[in-house]
């Protein structure tokens, strides 16, 4: 059990209470404090009162869903910044889309195995830590990168070259691992008003990135964007 893990509030929503039980029991091993709710109204409240870091959000719940439920936290001045992740059983590309597009930060599918689910949990939550928040130098998984000097160094301590759209790239996408960035998010943060910019140019810039890095970075999310993890 880490003592690190104690810091973190989790609040579970899922209208099957055996479900509730199974997660609760495994982050609770973990050493995370947890809450629960069986539905999105009574989980609106629990947030307002108790402030989690990360909010694991079933889809379909009676009276109230959670897209609607994730839509009502994101617009609660408060718990704008709080991690949602969805854990549902629909895996269809428009359900994931729906998710990301009302403010989602990841989409896990049900079945899941307890070590994954613990996994892409502590993944979310590493966005979290105080080195990340505070230092312009992010060090991810033996890749090091300074922006502040506009270096990136590999595990071996070696530089790597990256042309400034690639780095900001970079930099956009390992500034919180796990999270999902969407294709008009990073052309936004990344390209701005630039006028002749296109989904090929992102893929490009992936690509490239790929390249230099290996593929185990960078995660594509079929027809919604591309995250970090490490």
């Amino acid at each position: 059990m880490s003592t690190e893990n104690s810091l973190y509030k989790i609040l579970l929503v899922d209208d099957e209470q055996d479900i509730l039980d199974f997660l609760s029991y495994n982050l609770k091993k973990e050493g995370f404090q947890v809450y629960t709710s069986l539905n999105g109204r009574d989980a609106i409240n629990i947030a307002k009162k108790e402030i989690p870091h990360l909010i694991v959000l079933d889809v379909m719940m009676p009276e109230m869903d959670g897209i609607d439920t994730c839509r009502e936290i994101r617009d609660i001045a408060n718990l704008k910044d709080v991690m949602i992740a969805f854990l549902s059983a629909r895996n269809e590309d428009y359900s994931q889309i729906a998710g990301f597009e009302v403010g989602a930060d990841d989409y896990i599918t049900k079945p899941i195995k307890p070590r994954v689910f613990i996994s892409r949990i502590k993944a979310l939550l590493r966005r979290y830590a105080p080195e990340q928040q505070k230092s312009a130098e992010i060090d991810l998984g033996g890749i090091k990168i300074d922006k502040e000097r506009y270096c990136v160094y590999n595990k071996e301590g070696l530089e790597i070259a990256f042309p400034k759209k690639e780095f900001k790239l970079l930099s956009l996408l390992a500034s919180k691992p796990g999270k999902v960035f969407t294709r008009e998010f990073i052309l936004e943060q990344v390209w701005g008003d630039e006028v002749v910019v296109g989904d090929r140019t992102i893929d490009v810039h992936i690509r490239k990135l790929r390249e230099k890095l290996g593929d185990d970075y960078i995660k594509t999310i079929k027809g919604i964007g591309y995250k970090f993890e490490f």
